[in-house]
């Protein structure tokens, strides 16, 4: 199966919308399929595709598949970090590299900001073991664990692993 990336614009909106909310049924994403609509949305892509973000999307025949997206947490202080990241892969397309080619767009991309990022910043829960082996494989350290920060509708509660990549 083959893809290609490019910057996300706001045209893939809908497209970005359907992949958000399949991804939402497993346990990657921090939000419920019914916590992704067209407004966070249009946040999300507002702050990513502006300036100091970052939106790369992969394409296949079957339209959007994967994205992966991040943005400057706003004060000057912290310009050299890229946080709030999420990536999002099709459950079909899902162990085949898509994230691993997503994250090396982003850090080719995240190389050439000015300013220079050098610090990309993630959260993933103990719920989520196959997406924290693959930040690891990448490079990501663990910085912090914070216990009991996510709890599911079940009543389940999962800690949340700070993970940090430096590019500098």
């Amino acid at each position: 199966m083959s893809f290609a990336l490019r910057r996300t614009h706001p045209e893939d909106a809908a497209a970005m919308l359907a992949l958000f909310q399949a991804a939402a049924n497993g346990p990657g994403l921090a939000r419920y399929p019914d916590e992704i609509d067209a407004d966070y949305i249009a946040a999300t892509m507002a702050r990513s595709t502006g300036p100091g973000g970052i939106s790369i999307g992969a394409f296949s025949e079957e339209g959007l598949v994967g994205e992966i997206h991040a943005w400057r947490p706003g004060p000057r202080k912290f310009a050299h970090v890229l946080g709030d990241l999420t990536i999002a892969v099709d459950p079909k397309w899902q162990g085949q590299g898509l994230g691993t080619s997503l994250f090396a767009a982003l850090f080719d991309a995240a190389r050439e900001m000015v300013p220079p990022i050098e610090r990309i910043e993630l959260f993933v829960h103990t719920g989520n073991p196959g997406a924290r082996a693959l930040y690891e494989r990448l490079g990501f350290a663990v910085e912090g664990r914070m216990p009991g920060r996510l709890k599911l509708d079940s009543g389940e509660v999962l800690d949340d692993f700070a993970m940090v990549k430096r590019l500098a």
